[in-house]
Parts: C-alpha cells; sequence; structure tokens
C-alpha cells in the first residue's frame, strides 16, 4: 500500500488579483500561496506590484478582481477590522508605534485592560505585557519608552502586537534596511524561532542574499503580475534575477553617444564621505558626464545625493565642486555653490503648491531678476516664459496654478527651477517617478542636454531606464559603494549587483 503525500492546505492564497487605479493596472494578475509555518519571499522591482499586494493581503484596500482565502475561508469584509488582525500584520519599514508611549502601552493601545469602575489597570497591563513578551521570546522591558529601543527591537515588539491578537501571518517588508549586519543576524534567528512556534512570514526585501538565508519559498512578481513561485533551493540566484529583469529586457544595451574624455576636468570630487546610511564614499563626476547611483531602498543613495545637494550633513568626509566645498546642510549656499537639484518628492520638497508656474520656476533666481530686493513682473514673465517653452510643460502661461498642472508637467517644472541657476552640478533624484511616457522622455532629454552644456549630472533612480542615459552606474548596497557599470551594461547584471548577488 502506497503512501500519497498530501500538500498541507495554504494559510494564505492570493489568485487572479487584479486592482486598477483610474487608467492605472496596478496588478493585473497578483498570485501568493503561502504555506503554514514557512518563510516565503515576495520579489520584484519597484513597480512590480509587491506594495498593492500587500495591502490587498492585509485588508487595507480590496481587489478588483480576484480572490484572496486565509486557511480556505474567505477574507473578512474591509470593514471588519478585528477580523482582520486575527488574520495578517504587516511591521513597515517605518514603525508604527506610538514612540512616545511604552512598551506595555504599545502592545495594549486602544484594548487596555480595566480594573473596578471601568478604569485602565496598569498593573494588569504591565503583567498582560511581561507575559506576551515572555511568550514570543521578545527580549524588552515593557516599561520601556519605545522611542529609545532600537530598530529591531521596536519591529519584534510590534510583530508581538499582531501575534497578540492571533495572527499568524506576518508581512516583513524591508526589514532589514535599517539594521546592521549582527542585527540582521538577530532578527532571523527570531523568525526561525518563530516558525518552529507556527508562525508564518512573508519576506520581502531587494537583497537577494537574505532571500536564500532565511526563506524557503519565493514568489517573484514583474510588471503588475505574477511570474513564478519555486522552492529557493531550487532556483538559481542568476535564474532569480532573470526572473525579475525579463528575458524580453535582459540584453538590452545602452548608449550610443560617445563616452566621455578622461582629459575631462572633474568637476564633483567625493572623498571619504560617511554618515548614518552610507560610508566612506568616493566618488568623481567629470564635466559633461552622468553618473547614476542605483541600489535598493535601503542602500543610502538617496541620502547620498541629498547631502551632495544641501539637504543633509555628512559626520565625516569633504566634497569639492570645481574646486570649492561643497557647504553640507545648507540648501541656499548649495544653490550658489552651483549645485541645482530635483527632489525625490516634488510635492513636498520640489513645488509650492499655491504658487503659479512662473514663481514656482523663478523662485531660485529672484535675485538675477531684479535689483534692490525687487523683482521685476515682466521680467519674471520672461524668463519664466522661456523655461516653459524650453522644458515643453503643457500649460496656459507662467500666471497658471501649478496645482492645476499634470504630474509630468509639474515635474517639468522642478527640473526647470533646477536648471534655472545654470548649475555646474545637478542632482536629479528620481526624476521621472509618477510620470506618463512622453513626459518621461522630455526630462531625460533635458538631462542629456545638461551634460551636453558640460554640466556633471548626478541621477539617481530605481528606473532602468533613466540609469541607461548615464556615461557609468555605481551600485551601493549596505552604505557602500561595492560595483561601478560603465556603459552598455546588461539589465541582469544591473540587478544583481543591486540585489547584492555574486554572479562569479
Amino acid at each position: 500500500m502506497s503512501v500519497v503525500d498530501i500538500a498541507p492546505r495554504p494559510l494564505v492564497a492570493a489568485e487572479g488579483i487584479v486592482k486598477r487605479y483610474g487608467p492605472t493596472t496596478a496588478l493585473r494578475d497578483g498570485r501568493l500561496t503561502v504555506i503554514p509555518g514557512e518563510s516565503h519571499a515576495l520579489v520584484g522591482r519597484n513597480g512590480a506590484g509587491k506594495s498593492t499586494l500587500v495591502s490587498i493581503l492585509t485588508g487595507l484596500q480590496a481587489p478588483d478582481e480576484g480572490t484572496v482565502t486565509f486557511d480556505g475561508e474567505p477574507a473578512p469584509p474591509l470593514t471588519d477590522r478585528d477580523a482582520w488582525r486575527t488574520k495578517a500584520a504587516c511591521v513597515y519599514q517605518k514603525p508604527t508605534v506610538v514612540p512616545q508611549l511604552t512598551v506595555a502601552e504599545n502592545l495594549f493601545i486602544n484594548r487596555q485592560p480595566t480594573g473596578r469602575g471601568g478604569f485602565i489597570s496598569w498593573r494588569r497591563m504591565q503583567t498582560e505585557a511581561v507575559d506576551l513578551l515572555d511568550t514570543w521570546d521578545v527580549h524588552v522591558a515593557p516599561d520601556a519608552v519605545t522611542s529609545e529601543l532600537s530598530v529591531e527591537d521596536r519591529q519584534m515588539v510590534e510583530i508581538a502586537r499582531a501575534l497578540s491578537f492571533g495572527a499568524r501571518f506576518i508581512v516583513l517588508d524591508e526589514p532589514t534596511a535599517q539594521l546592521d549586519n549582527k542585527e540582521i543576524e538577530r532578527l532571523f534567528d527570531r523568525m526561525r524561532s518563530l516558525q518552529e512556534s507556527g508562525v508564518t512570514f512573508l519576506f520581502i526585501s531587494h537583497h537577494l542574499q537574505e532571500v536564500y538565508e532565511v526563506c524557503q519559498t519565493v514568489t517573484v512578481l514583474r510588471d503588475a503580475q505574477w511570474i513564478t513561485t519555486a522552492p529557493v533551493s531550487e532556483l538559481p540566484r542568476t535564474a532569480l534575477v532573470e526572473a525579475m529583469a525579463g528575458e524580453a529586457i535582459a540584453d538590452r544595451v545602452t548608449m550610443s553617444r560617445s563616452a566621455v574624455s578622461d582629459d575631462a576636468p572633474v568637476l564633483l570630487d567625493v572623498r571619504g564621505l560617511s554618515s548614518d546610511v552610507y560610508t566612506d564614499i568616493d566618488l568623481t563626476v567629470r564635466q559633461g558626464e552622468v553618473v547614476g547611483l542605483a541600489g535598493s531602498s535601503g542602500s543610502g543613495k538617496i541620502r547620498l545625493a541629498e547631502s551632495l545637494a544641501g539637504l543633509y550633513k555628512p559626520h565625516s568626509g569633504h566634497a569639492q565642486l570645481a574646486g570649492n566645498d561643497l557647504p553640507f546642510g545648507d540648501v541656499t549656499a548649495s544653490l550658489r555653490a552651483g549645485v541645482g537639484c530635483v527632489p525625490r518628492d516634488r510635492h513636498e520638497q520640489g513645488m509650492v503648491s499655491g504658487m503659479t508656474i512662473g514663481d514656482n520656476a523663478t523662485m531660485s533666481v529672484l535675485d538675477r531678476l531684479g535689483r534692490s530686493g525687487f523683482v521685476g513682473t515682466s521680467a519674471k514673465r520672461e524668463f519664466a516664459t522661456d523655461l516653459i517653452k524650453r522644458l515643453d510643460i503643457h500649460a496656459e502661461g507662467p500666471d497658471q496654478p501649478v496645482s492645476d498642472l499634470s504630474g509630468g508637467n509639474a515635474q517639468k517644472v522642478v527640473m526647470a527651477r533646477a536648471l534655472a541657476t545654470e548649475p555646474r552640478l545637478l542632482v536629479l533624484i528620481n526624476p521621472t517617478a509618477g510620470v506618463d511616457v512622453r513626459s518621461k522622455e522630455s526630462l531625460l532629454s533635458r538631462m542629456d542636454s545638461a551634460r551636453d552644456d558640460g554640466t556633471a549630472v548626478l541621477v539617481v533612480s530605481d528606473e532602468l531606464d533613466d540609469l541607461r542615459r548615464c556615461d557609468r552606474v555605481l551600485v551601493l548596497f549596505h552604505g557602500r559603494i561595492v560595483a561601478e557599470h560603465p556603459a552598455g551594461w546588461h539589465d541582469r547584471e544591473l540587478i544583481a549587483s543591486i540585489e547584492g548577488v555574486d554572479r562569479g
């Protein structure tokens, strides 16, 4: 008599998930099957659909099509938050605990145990917090103020809180992004221990070596749809990278223009720059050169670029632009030093929504448009009109409120302001994020023009199409530059460096 292996019933299953936001399809075929007690990795490039799928699996939004089940039963309705808390929880990069409260208060927020007269019983809360922390082997004091905990301990408090509701499916969204190597090892040890206690994890990370270290199964999303699910032990790293990159684009190469001459003067020279999130950075950008910075969300690439633009002050090291020291931590001084910047968030950092296109585009050059603090209206309109024409901003004119513009045209206004000062160094941070195809090409053309004019350009982007316009791309991993790819790189090679995969 033969024994037939029966596959365990999935703890979580998502089938045929479709989610649209207006004309944008964030997920067109989302699928996921997670077995009880495993750590299941969900990987994919930015924009692949991971965050959308997680929001559906944790009850933050409903799919337009498809089904989600927990242990074979349909997912609760969105309005039943108590039921969702017993099914799933997500621990995000940014903590959701209240930093001013103690650990015990965070564990029982909005459900504090009460005593006589219906008042909160602080003694009972402390006792129950100790029991909960002991049950899940979380080594923090219940009366500790949460803001004083390490990142890894805050994460464990969030996991314990989720488990206390009865949830046994925990999503970890980039949990290692702010941890050092020893903290990462401790987190993985805790994950393994919790798995043995019946907890199931969905692990999201851009660091693929972590997938192979802590996960048993991996699912790949690409271009808003499911690509493959496989046991980690049966999927070589090169195959995983190729699944993320896509065979159709893997061998597409970059540039057709001539390389920057080795004799071109170095405009930006960075030596030994270090901060909380990047370490010992050395880099140069020559006149008329475009250098890309690539890396995962926790690599330190954005903070490095923002430091060079004057937004932050590093702990150590120095940088010179055209032979003069860059004034870290002072945006106004950086502008005077010759740095132009397109920041990562055009709404929060790049524009003043209550002002006109002309006001936004010229605010960095007002001193050039008037004398003694007075700015001529006609001079400002003429300057702004020229910028609108040069950047092909589709608008009624410089007096139109910038809040009326589409995302692509609004980003062109931010680019116009950065170029208005005729910078020696142009820092672009995710310059084409959230814009349409035509606007993207227009913005990248302006980057090309700046290069041709002799500007040194530093571009940080998660979009491979942006990085293809670069003369070379530097890859940051855990705050250090670990690779340099000259123009002509293959997608799979760059992604392997970003994900920390040694292609040998």
